[in-house]
């Protein structure tokens, strides 16, 4: 089950460099992460998820 964003997103853009997977991208209004990509960092600490300001980052 992938991470997603939600719509607690500030756009800021921490997380997407800190994908390893580059599962993350800027949509409309907040960032999106890639499902089909996104490896929940293989089961360890999220690390988009450790550097969102606004915990916006979440389990699917």
């Amino acid at each position: 089950m992938a991470l997603y964003i939600t719509e607690e997103c500030t756009y800021c853009g921490a997380c997407e460099p800190e994908c390893p997977v580059t599962a993350i991208s800027a949509g409309d209004d907040v960032y999106v992460i890639d499902a089909g990509t996104c490896t929940e960092c293989d089961g360890g600490e999220a690390a988009c998820a450790s550097v969102c300001p606004s915990d916006a980052i979440v389990k699917g």
